[in-house]
């Protein structure tokens, strides 16, 4: 069989190993990975020679903000940044307007999605007020569920302990993972409530508002509703080293428990705050240097699963605010992730296979889309990032392709770019330029995902089951 497309000459790199290796690419997927120059002819050949094929990444905490707040970011800027990115896959969140809380947001959700240029999950909102639509979400297509103990953009109300139980005992039926903004809502709300009487406006006052035990708390709490539930979990954003412990504890005790961290939380601290100002702030914060510590040593024994960006795009103006409780929380990431990560494995912070690991095998295992995604074998989807280790640049708010052109990043400098980005043996980005006619290639991967069996827990005292007795 001639191949659709041979990529030849490069280093393939994969979770265990880097070695040369040419990989040949027909109907979307992985048709072989073999020695350079033993796989034939194809009809057209990409030359990748000094340059390296990797996995394309999956970013597991996007916020492309359509429905409902268009002038931050829609489907087509969203994933135009992440194929710029080196990034084939998104999972993208509910606070949208309307919230993808019932079958009506998820369609108008999946409407939206029309124009993706990558392939994405969607999750549902799990929430108190809406646990009669979980299911018809499930059959609705959603890959995951998100659940927000702490106040973030949007307001969505933070359910209480007992509706997170009641929530997590109806999903864990279903077997979809659910992630967690784990920070504990009343200890922020009456902080936040103290410092703005006390005439706190400053930046660092966001910091003082959500200290590291209003994440730990939250982590060990919903850990334990987990494991009396069955329910699988994801801890989203990890920004302390406090949230370490009562994640390994989980993982010892065999909770289904994964988490992430992201680029902010690894390349900042607390200089930032007066470094690049209010655009720092995000939900949770950006903590102190023993916490940035503390991180990349959960990323090297393990403790943390993946990187991910909670890309969370919002216009400039909305991030230069004199007043730190009126700047919106968040700014773009899905673009920016690979280089930056891409430049700790230059200096030596990462193995190349660590990253690759980090950015597409973990997420991929978490969330039910291994090995169809996250690896480069036969039969895989050909979602692939051809990637220039030696190439340098920086990074410029005015240069990203999402529309929010406001970067905490900015002026800092990189090594290891995206060259090429293919989506199911697509080229959606070029020699650093978007394929005209990509948007809409994007598929949701209800088609793709596959978790385990659901292993739900304590059935006898679930909420449904006491009040039916």
């Amino acid at each position: 069989m001639q191949a659709d497309l041979l990529i030849a000459g490069g280093t393939l790199a994969t979770e265990d190993a880097v070695f040369p290796a040419d990989i040949a690419i027909n109907d979307g997927k992985v048709l072989a990975v073999g020695a350079p120059g033993s796989l034939g002819a194809a009809r057209e050949v990409l030359d990748a020679t000094g340059l390296h094929v990797l996995p394309g990444a999956i970013d597991a905490h996007v916020h492309f903000r359509e429905p409902g707040y268009t002038h931050k970011e829609d489907w087509d800027t969203g994933t135009a940044a992440a194929a710029m990115g080196g990034v084939t896959t998104v999972f993208e969140m509910p606070n949208t307007i309307p919230p993808t809380s019932t079958p009506e947001g998820l369609r108008a959700k999946l409407e939206a999605a029309s124009k993706a240029r990558v392939d994405f999950g969607i999750y549902g909102l799990l929430a108190e007020d809406n646990l009669q639509h979980i299911a018809a979400l499930v059959e609705g297509g959603v890959a995951a569920f998100k659940l927000y103990m702490g106040n973030t953009f949007g307001n969505i109300p933070s359910p209480s302990t007992g509706g997170m139980l009641e929530g997590f005992e109806v999903v864990a039926k279903h077997g979809l993972r659910i992630s967690l903004h784990a920070e504990t809502a009343s200890i922020m709300a009456l902080r936040q409530q103290r410092l703005e009487a006390a005439g706190r406006r400053d930046p660092l006052a966001h910091l003082a508002s959500r200290p590291a035990i209003v994440a730990s708390e939250a982590v060990s709490r919903a850990a334990l509703l987990a494991e009396w539930t069955g329910a699988r979990i994801h801890i989203l954003h990890i920004s302390s080293g406090d949230e370490l412990r009562p994640l390994r504890e989980a993982k010892a005790r065999g909770v289904d428990i994964t988490g992430e961290t992201c680029p902010h939380y690894l390349l900042f601290d607390e200089h930032a705050y007066s470094e690049v100002g209010p655009v720092i702030r995000v939900n949770p914060p950006v903590r102190e240097k023993h916490h940035q510590e503390a991180l990349w040593a959960g990323l090297a024994d393990g403790t943390i699963d993946m990187i991910a960006t909670d890309h969370a795009p919002h216009d400039p103006e909305e991030k230069t605010r004199a007043n730190i409780w009126q700047v919106d929380c968040g700014f773009p990431g899905v673009e920016t992730q690979m280089p930056l990560m891409l430049t700790q494995v230059a200096q030596g912070r990462l193995s190349l296979t660590d990253y690759v690991r980090l950015s597409a095998g973990a997420p991929a295992r978490a969330f039910g889309l291994f090995p169809r995604k996250g690896a480069l074998v036969p039969g895989a989807d050909a979602d692939i990032a051809v990637v220039d280790l030696a190439a340098r640049d920086s990074i410029r708010a005015a240069g990203l392709h999402s529309r929010a052109k406001v970067t905490p990043f900015e002026g800092m400098a990189v090594q290891g770019i995206p060259r090429h980005t293919l989506v199911r043996g697509r080229f959606v980005m070029r020699d650093r330029r978007l394929v005209e006619g990509t948007g809409g290639w994007g598929q949701s991967v209800r088609r793709v995902q596959a978790m385990p069996a659901p292993a739900p827990r304590n059935l006898d005292q679930t909420t449904e089951t006491i009040t039916a007795r």
